[in-house]
């Protein structure tokens, strides 16, 4: 004879999984989810433009503004060896392929040297009178080691590259991909050929679209 008891058990045991099985399922779809969603947020981290940096001002700006144009990023120095040549030559480039197809991005910074020590204002005031600089500038700012910008992260990363001293450039294509980088040594002038190859693919494919 059967046991109701034991009849009675087997059954309460048989549903057990049951009663878990749809709040699991829900738990599983609901971190499918959250994954699905924390992939999205790493996928928009994946070029320069998505990053935002504060401007020499010290207001907060997305660099997304400069998605569709090529960029040269420099960590400039008011003070150093290199500035006087530099400064000259990155505002000619400016004049010459700026502002819609390119544009010289300025990251003031006092790393190497201590050769940038004055305040925002000061550093624009000198870069604006003594050269003419019309290109963007952004606030005083790490560019190499632990305490560098997620920006200038995102450039050391994509290159290989990180800067040893001021005037480091470092070109950016209109997705906002790293194309390559160039020390303090390397003139603005040996690195136009670049530039200028990738402001006329621009003008090019705009031309094919109209």
């Amino acid at each position: 004879m059967l046991d109701p008891e034991g009849s009675v058990e087997h059954k309460a045991s048989s549903s057990f999984p049951k009663v878990f099985l749809i709040p699991l399922a829900m738990l599983l779809a609901i971190a499918a989810l959250l994954l699905l969603a924390f992939s999205a947020t790493q996928q928009k981290e994946t070029d320069f433009y998505t990053f935002k940096v504060v401007n020499i001002r010290g207001k907060l700006v997305s660099l997304e503004k400069y998605r569709g144009s090529v960029s040269l990023v420099v960590n400039v120095a008011s003070e150093c060896g290199y500035t006087d040549s530099h400064y000259k030559a990155l505002q000619q480039l400016q004049r010459d392929l700026g502002p819609y197809h390119f544009n010289v991005l300025a990251f003031p910074c006092n790393q190497f040297g201590q050769q940038e020590p004055d305040s925002n204002k000061e550093i624009e005031s000198f870069a604006r009178k003594t050269y003419g600089a019309s290109f963007p500038m952004f606030s005083k700012t790490a560019v190499s080691g632990a305490g560098a910008i997620p920006a200038f992260k995102y450039l050391i990363d994509s290159t290989g590259e990180e800067p040893t001293w001021n005037f480091w450039k470092y070109l950016v294509d209109p997705n906002g991909k790293v194309v390559k980088a160039w020390d303090s040594t390397v003139s603005v002038e040996e690195i136009r050929p670049y530039i200028t190859e990738l402001v006329r693919k621009i003008i090019l494919k705009k031309k094919d679209e109209l």
